[in-house]
């Protein structure tokens, strides 16, 4: 009998956590199925999403009005095995060992809903190409 593979870990890391990192996560938590442990912090969080952020996501159902900004630590850069950066610069802490990708998105912060939808499907196509490095079928 098999033990069943670990699950991997996934840290989304932007300045805010108010915007591209909460849509990465919250597009890796849906589609990944349990599949993956996923995180998302901000090296400086604001008070809250970004309310376009949160219209954008509800469009294609999925639901991250209960989300709230967090803090980048660097215990969460150390339990995860991918960390994706977007846009934190030299703020991500970096430790050898893990697998770091730079993921250069338009930051959606002060803007409309219009502007967020192609960030947010921009997000989307790259968390199913994670999905599928992994070698996890996304489940939508």
């Amino acid at each position: 009998m098999s033990t069943p593979a670990p699950r991997p870990s996934v840290l989304f890391v932007c300045v805010h956590n108010a915007g591209r990192s909460q849509m990465g996560a919250a597009f890796l938590t849906h589609l990944g199925g349990g599949r993956v442990e996923v995180r998302s912090a901000g090296s400086a969080p604001a008070d809250t999403v970004n309310p376009a952020v949160v219209e954008a996501m509800a469009e294609v159902g999925v639901d991250i009005s209960a989300e709230t900004p967090k803090v980048l630590t660097t215990e969460a850069v150390r339990s995860s095995d991918v960390v994706i950066t977007m846009g934190c610069g030299d703020a991500c802490p970096v430790f050898p060992g893990k697998r770091y990708l730079d993921w250069q998105l338009a930051d959606p912060a002060g803007q409309g809903v219009e502007a967020v939808r192609p960030i947010r499907d921009a997000i989307e196509m790259r968390v199913r190409g994670l999905l599928a490095e992994l070698g996890i079928p996304a489940t939508a």
